[in-house]
């Protein structure tokens, strides 16, 4: 079964990289990239209470979501949408291990809000005003592909337009030694069910056996295999480039995604 959708906006950030028009002179080759940590602006969408209790990860997915609403002309108060990350809030997490770990066990109620994986839906829907349905979801290094799958079919299924943030950030020591993401990483599409005025490209995807595409640069390579949402690199570098290209990502074992990418206009 193949399932498809234009894509209408883009959000990205990571290291090295300031959004998408950033990002996509990158990946066309247009300006060399250069490692650095990633930049996650503060949450100005958002209440001063609310700002104050949130961490990189809801900042990074906010960030990623609200540029490729803005780049699709799209109101975030309307679209469902489906978030998608490897492990949530690492840094929330190893608060709450190391305040365990002691000895008074003193907790912060925030700590326990934040834990939550849907944590970034929840401050999302306060800063848009979204109403609209929104999945949480988790395939540890698959996480971008299934949740690229579950935005095309609610898009396949219910007829309109559909928001996909897959976002993932550094964990702190002792769990970096387990699980060593190193920096923050988020990708947005706004996929829609037919091509609009800002629609960028249409997108046809289905299982395949194929080998995953690696990225030709080492250092966005690195990248790509270092933190999950990265897995999406091989998709953006396609995109950026506007031509009628195919590529294969990184999806659950035996499976990968086979990608048609077709430009709009």
């Amino acid at each position: 079964m193949t399932l498809s959708a234009c894509i209408d906006g883009v959000g990205l950030l990571g290291p090295g990289i300031r959004g998408w028009q950033h990002g996509a002179q990158i990946l066309r080759g247009e300006t060399p990239y250069v490692a650095a940590p990633s930049v996650v602006p503060p949450a100005e969408c958002l209440p001063s209470a609310e700002r104050r209790r949130t961490g990189t990860i809801v900042r990074l997915a906010l960030a990623v979501g609200l540029e490729a609403t803005t780049n699709a002309l799209a109101d975030p108060a309307v679209l469902p949408a489906v978030f998608s990350s490897s492990g949530g809030d690492g840094a929330n997490c190893h608060e709450i291990c190391q305040a365990l770990a002691g000895t008074e066990r003193a907790l912060s109620p925030t700590r326990f809000h934040n834990a939550v994986h849907n944590a970034a839906s929840g401050y999302w829907g306060i800063a848009t005003g979204a109403t609209p349905a929104a999945n949480a979801l988790c395939a540890f290094d698959a996480s971008f592909g299934a949740g690229l799958l579950e935005a095309l079919i609610q898009v396949q299924v219910e007829h309109r337009a559909v928001l996909l943030i897959a976002y993932d950030a550094a964990y702190p020591e002792p769990l970096f030694s387990e699980r060593p993401i190193p920096d923050a990483f988020g990708v947005a599409l706004v996929l829609a069910p037919a091509a609009g005025s800002t629609s960028l490209a249409r997108l046809a995807v289905e299982l395949s056996s194929a080998p995953a595409e690696r990225m030709p640069q080492p250092a966005l390579e690195g990248l790509r295999a270092a933190i999950p949402a990265a897995r999406s690199l091989p998709l953006l570098a396609r995109l950026a480039q506007q031509a009628t290209q195919a590529v294969v990502i990184d999806y659950l074992e035996p499976n990968n995604l086979a990608l048609r990418i077709e430009p709009c206009r």
